[in-house]
């Protein structure tokens, strides 16, 4: 499975861009259990913060939007996942 996290926003307003193809990672269950769960969650909730990121979560030909302060813990660990060792 191929994830890709576009996260916007912030202070600068610079995009950053980073994927992970999970095909032979040890770690791929799991990042393919975080990518499931994040893409099945429902929209947030509540009001965007000043200056705060907003993220693109694409995986499987499907899209899920969300930002700072209203992500899950499934968001947060995938998109950290995917940003920290992404290319």
């Amino acid at each position: 499975m191929r994830i890709e996290v576009v996260r916007s926003g912030g202070f600068a307003g610079i995009p950053r861009r980073a994927a992970l193809d999970t095909a032979g990672r040890p770690d791929a269950g799991r990042l393919t259990s975080l990518a499931e769960a994040v893409l099945a969650a429902p929209p947030p909730s509540g009001p965007p913060v000043p200056d705060g990121f907003t993220y693109a979560i694409t995986a499987d030909g499907r899209t899920a939007h969300c930002a700072d302060p209203h992500l899950t813990p499934a968001q947060r660990e995938l998109i950290e996942a995917v940003l920290g060792e992404g290319a």
